[in-house]
């Protein structure tokens, strides 16, 4: 019974985790300004939705989401770091900017000189991707 008190608030941290990474998404763009380029868009796009899988998830104690979240945060995080290199390392992919509107090496925000927007959302789906591997599914 330990164990699946432990799934569900590592469950119910992933969905704070996503709940606060959408809603911090959307201070930068509406609040602040801030227009997302092309990788933030796939990074919301594998974000978002972690906010309503996780919360119904962990309203109903259904843990099996796990199966939905972790391949949707995985993908987000190689979206993440792909980004977060761009923006950090000179001359990383010299292959193909992002062409419409802001360049994807633009930083908005830089905390500390390594703290980025795509850093956060970085941040964001590993804590979501630990949290999701250390529950267990009810057998």
């Amino acid at each position: 019974m330990e164990a699946q008190k432990k799934s569900q608030l590592f469950l119910y941290l992933a969905w704070v985790i996503s709940m606060i990474a959408a809603l911090g998404s959307l201070y930068f763009s509406e609040i602040r300004g801030f227009v997302p380029c092309e990788l933030c868009w796939y990074q919301r796009i594998f974000m978002y939705p972690l906010v309503f899988v996780l919360g119904i998830g962990a309203f109903y104690q259904d843990h099996t989401v796990k199966r939905i979240a972790l391949p949707m945060a995985v993908i987000g995080w190689c979206i993440s770091i792909y980004h977060y290199l761009l923006q950090m390392v000179p001359g990383f992919a010299e292959i193909k900017p992002c062409a419409n509107g802001v360049p994807c090496n633009a930083k908005y925000i830089d905390w500390f000189g390594f703290v980025t927007i795509p850093f956060l959302a970085l941040t964001a789906f590993t804590l979501i991707i630990v949290l999701l591997l250390m529950m267990r599914i009810k057998r």
